[in-house]
């Protein structure tokens, strides 16, 4: 399961690996809503993560980063919301992992300067989807789920080495 964590918006994707074949089986988003306050907002990011966890039954998690932000009140809110879904991922029992955007973009694109579109038209291709799946966050999240299986793969190969 990825996450892209925000407070307006937070994406989701789980991905499911047959092999080397990749396989989407649910991606979104969880909006809240700027009427809300603050604690109310990260409270339905919470409780929205868990029951996705609980349904979808992930074995494993991953988060992305929070990159540096000029707006500092904005980068604190999403370091909120990202806590909250690491909190939910937690309660679900899921281990957590943490991929900065970089590395997202190197192990998706092949290219850590890849724009938007070069990333969504990789998903897109990587999980033999007719579309690129939308909204742009719900795209970023099955990107991290993708990042962290590819991630998986190489530490067992790694281990197969020793």
């Amino acid at each position: 399961m990825g996450i892209d964590p925000g407070t307006a918006t937070t994406g989701y994707g789980i991905v499911e690996a047959y092999g080397q074949e990749l396989r989407s089986l649910v991606s979104g988003v969880i909006r809240t809503s700027a009427d809300q306050t603050l604690p109310a907002r990260l409270h339905d990011i919470h409780r929205q993560i868990r029951r996705l966890a609980g349904e979808w039954q992930p074995d494993e998690a991953a988060v992305e980063e929070l990159f540096f932000s000029r707006n500092v009140r904005t980068a604190m809110n999403v370091g909120q919301a990202r806590g909250v879904a690491i909190l939910a991922l937690a309660d679900a029992g899921l281990s957590i992992a943490e991929y900065t955007p970089l590395s997202i973009k190197q192990a998706v694109t092949g290219y850590g300067s890849a724009d938007k579109t070069q990333m969504q038209e990789m998903v897109r291709l990587l999980l033999g989807l007719s579309e690129v799946p939308r909204p742009d966050d719900a795209a970023d999240a099955l990107a991290v789920a993708i990042c962290h299986l590819h991630s998986a793969r190489l530490r067992k190969l790694s281990e197969l080495a020793r």
